[in-house]
């Protein structure tokens, strides 16, 4: 009789782990800020295309039309208010969220010299790269600790890494430097109870924040992303990656 029962387990088991994509039962559920463009909206495509449970992020949902095509589930958020951050956590109350991709960000104070840095720019580009994404992170933690797979994802880029520095862009450089710092100390504090939070370099990107002149296009780079971060292991807590899964210094 224990032997039917274990084996029976087992079968159910496995049935979940194969079951057709998008099923409700098996489907991680993923939420990406910023979803209404660029990266944020190849994002949300990609992961409906392979059966995700999508909730993507706009400043503007009703103007958000490519977005709302593609099926997500499509909530307010502006990152840098606290109102809307509270609010986004009220409506998901209850919902099991298993990754959080903080993609929400700006170019900012882009000056290549010191002496044409705006500081008031620069506290701007902060609030949006920087504290913008601790606090969703902070403010979806009951979320993220009610899903299976207990994931923080910070689109940040190679131009946070200090030892790659090559100089200038004051601002977004510090932004993302600072962003990767905070992460560091969250997958210190979070590690030990299942979490695994990565930094993700996404290319330099076709985007309206990267220019035609960009390398690859957003379809490429999310879908390195994607295969990337499907592969992580509680082994990849804290890194630093690039979209070809190659490690960033820091």
């Amino acid at each position: 009789m224990i032997k039917r029962l274990v084996f029976a387990l087992c079968l159910t088991l496995v049935a979940g782990l194969y079951a057709a994509p998008g099923m409700a039962a098996t489907a991680m559920t993923v939420l990406v800020t910023g979803a209404n463009r660029g990266i944020g909206l190849e994002m949300a495509r990609q992961l409906e295309a392979r059966g995700m449970n999508v909730i993507g992020t706009a400043r503007k949902p009703a103007t958000a039309t490519e977005l709302n095509a593609t099926g997500a589930r499509v909530e307010q958020l502006d990152v840098t208010d606290a109102a809307s951050i509270a609010a986004l956590a009220r409506r998901l109350e209850g919902v099991k969220i298993d990754m959080l991709v903080n993609n929400a960000g700006i170019a900012g104070h882009t000056a290549s010299s010191f002496e044409e840095t705006d500081f008031t720019q620069i506290g701007q580009t902060f609030a949006v790269n920087t504290l913008g994404p601790m606090r969703v992170t902070q403010a979806l933690l009951p979320n993220l600790q009610a899903g299976r797979h207990k994931t923080v994802v910070q689109i940040s880029s190679r131009m946070g890494s200090i030892e790659r520095n090559s100089g200038g862009y004051y601002g977004y450089r510090a932004s993302k430097a600072a962003l990767n710092m905070m992460n560091s100390s969250l997958a210190m504090e979070l590690g030990p109870k299942g979490f695994t939070c990565v930094v993700m370099h996404p290319g330099w990107v076709k985007t309206d924040m990267g220019g035609e002149g960009a390398d690859i296009t957003p379809e490429v780079s999310v879908k390195g992303l994607l295969d990337v971060l499907s592969g992580l292991s509680p082994d990849d807590n804290g890194k630093f990656y690039d979209y070809q899964g190659q490690e960033i210094p820091w």
